[in-house]
């Protein structure tokens, strides 16, 4: 089993309802075990901004896939969440990016690891440090890369035990 970490977000209809389908839908994977996660913060959106804020988190998994196999799975349940791709940094149902596979890195035509943008986002940064602070990326500790990342609208909501619940996932993960 390898380690991962994911990146969820989502700005449109329930919000709340639409991270806790993607993760019940990670874990009902044979191949995917949630060992923990972040908790879940708005933001602004980034790119395209006349849109809805986001909800965001970030969680931590186990898994037997390896990195193309996991992109399709998380590329999947985003269809099966009713994602349409419509435009670059545009609204979204649900989005799951892979940003981090076993400390390996990764390129091909359809992923590239560690994500390449993820240094610039605090909204995955921060929750990615809230669970994994000694995680270092590009040489450097998250936690100061995080420590660098403008803060403004990035707002701390629920924590993972208050949503794990609401999940039908365990407050504290193996």
């Amino acid at each position: 089993m390898k380690t991962a970490y994911l990146g969820l977000g989502t700005n449109l209809g329930d919000r709340r309802a639409q991270l806790a389908a993607a993760l019940r839908a990670l874990a009902a994977d044979p191949a995917i075990s949630i060992v923990r996660g972040s908790s879940v913060y708005e933001s602004k959106p980034v790119g395209m901004l006349a849109q809805p804020d986001f909800l965001n988190m970030v969680v931590q998994i186990q898994t037997a896939h390896q990195p193309p196999a996991l992109l399709s799975v998380c590329l999947d349940i985003e269809a099966g969440l009713g994602r349409e791709r419509r435009e670059r940094w545009g609204p979204r149902i649900i989005d799951l990016d892979v940003l981090l596979y076993d400390g390996q890195s990764w390129q091909d035509e359809r992923l590239v690891l560690p994500h390449p943008r993820m240094h610039e986002r605090s909204f995955v940064l921060v929750p990615l440090a809230e669970i994994a602070p000694d995680l270092t990326l590009n040489g450097e500790n998250i936690l100061t890369l995080a420590a660098r990342l403008d803060r403004d609208g990035l707002v701390r909501g629920m924590a993972w035990n208050d949503f794990a619940p609401v999940v039908g996932l365990p407050q504290r993960l193996p």
